[in-house]
């Protein structure tokens, strides 16, 4: 069996303790497993009020993701909204990604606006009516 190194991403309001039942059933079937906190988050102690964006969020991640050696790849998984912080290490570092596993999570859409879905859905019952 092929060994893979996961790097597991929690929701918002959480932290990698999420991960507390995962991380040792993968670490047991001798895959390499990275729970990280983002940003005031589990314990990193910066504040949320200090945080402007998803990218400066992300960051823990991103700057995991620096780390990784030239061919090594990793497989994200996010839960609820860290999906928006792997779709962002995505989009950055497409060379580092095996895959990306959205558990439950958003899956943002990096072409359309973030109100789209609800727009079309609002276009489809103008039509319909």
């Amino acid at each position: 069996m092929a060994v893979a190194h996961f790097v597991l991403i929690h929701t918002i309001c959480h932290g990698a303790w999420v991960w507390h039942k995962l991380k040792p059933v993968l670490e047991a079937a001798g895959h390499k497993v990275t729970a990280l906190d983002l940003v005031a988050s589990g314990t990193d102690l910066r504040v949320i009020e200090d945080v402007g964006t998803f990218d400066a969020y992300s960051e823990p991640l991103l700057s995991f993701l620096e780390t990784i050696p030239e061919g090594e790849k990793v497989i994200l998984v996010g839960e609820s909204c860290g999906g928006i912080n792997v779709a962002i290490a995505v989009d950055k570092y497409t060379d580092k990604i095996a895959a990306a596993v959205f558990h439950n999570s958003l899956m943002p859409d990096t072409v359309h606006g973030p109100s789209y879905v609800l727009d079309e859905e609002k276009n489809i019952e103008l039509d319909i009516a």
